[in-house]
């Protein structure tokens, strides 16, 4: 009885071990992998702004890409987009959607 305990707790470790290895592949970018992106994010779709924005709070922003709010997104995508890593005065005319 007690051999066969040990064998069937061997298998549930593997068993669990295998489960988060193929959780951890299948999972999206963390937010250790994104930056704040300034100047692309919609009116009412930022992620969060700085305190000049005169807010601090996502989905509060009244301007289409205000180089003052954010969104939370890959460097690379970012970049593509033509978002900036820092915040600046008045909107992204260069944006890229």
């Amino acid at each position: 009885m007690r051999k066969l305990s040990l064998t069937a707790l061997g298998v549930s470790a593997a068993l669990a071990t295998a489960i988060a290895g193929a959780a951890a592949l299948s999972t999206p970018a963390s937010a250790a992998d994104q930056v704040k992106c300034y100047g692309v994010s919609k009116a009412g779709e930022n992620d969060c702004a700085n305190q000049a924005a005169g807010h601090s709070c996502a989905g509060h922003s009244k301007v289409d890409y205000s180089g003052m709010d954010f969104k939370a997104l890959e460097k690379a995508k970012c970049m593509e987009m033509g978002g900036k890593e820092m915040p600046f005065e008045g909107v992204n005319k260069n944006v890229k959607m």
